[in-house]
């Protein structure tokens, strides 16, 4: 037998104890070193990230980079209602391409069939789910144009007159607010 230098003698009851080391599961060591630092940054980065991308009112208007909205003074808020965009080369409702604005201008129909048509579908669709849900709010007819400050007077009134045709008569104009802050808001009804 070998010889050992004398340690201290703990009683029966501890010498097998986890905390004095000498058990079954003294051997074993739990202990992760965690660095919080990192998790904090990118949880304060995921934090401002949405913020950033949430609204709490909702885009009424998707900003397309070949529409430049004119300035107006006095403007109020748009509201939540079926967008037609005119840009300098096409007519655009919902997403949806309803025509070129070279070929609506040859024409000399006062009206545009296509967005008479699909702005009928959008209003039977609003009807029929309003229906289904027992709602009794009626049909308003509120429309909202964003156009180029270029496109010609003449193809504006093409769309105003088929947005009026198709059952919208509130129709308002998606402009930029002339002041400090540029957010489009509607300037006419």
């Amino acid at each position: 037998m070998a010889i050992v230098a004398p340690g201290k003698r703990y009683g029966a009851r501890l010498a097998h104890s986890k905390v004095f080391g000498h058990g079954p599961h003294g051997k074993k060591e739990v202990f992760s070193d965690l660095n919080v630092t990192p998790l904090v940054d990118m949880f304060v980065i995921l934090v401002l990230f949405l913020i950033a991308n949430f609204s709490a009112t909702g885009e009424l208007l998707s900003m397309s980079k070949d529409i430049q909205l004119p300035e107006a003074a006095h403007t109020e808020e748009l509201t939540l209602a079926p967008v037609v965009q005119v840009s300098l080369s096409e007519v655009i409702v919902s997403g949806q391409t309803i025509g070129r604005v070279d070929d609506l201008a040859r024409e000399d129909y006062l009206n545009i069939p296509a967005l008479e048509e699909r702005l009928r579908e959008m209003k039977k669709q609003f009807e029929d789910l309003h229906n289904q849900a027992g709602d009794s709010g009626a049909f308003k007819g509120d429309v909202n144009i964003q156009a180029d400050k270029q496109v010609q007077f003449r193809i504006i009134k093409k769309v105003m007159f088929s947005c009026a045709s198709a059952g919208y008569g509130n129709i308002s104009f998606a402009t930029m607010a002339a002041g400090a802050e540029k957010k489009p808001e509607t300037a006419m009804r």
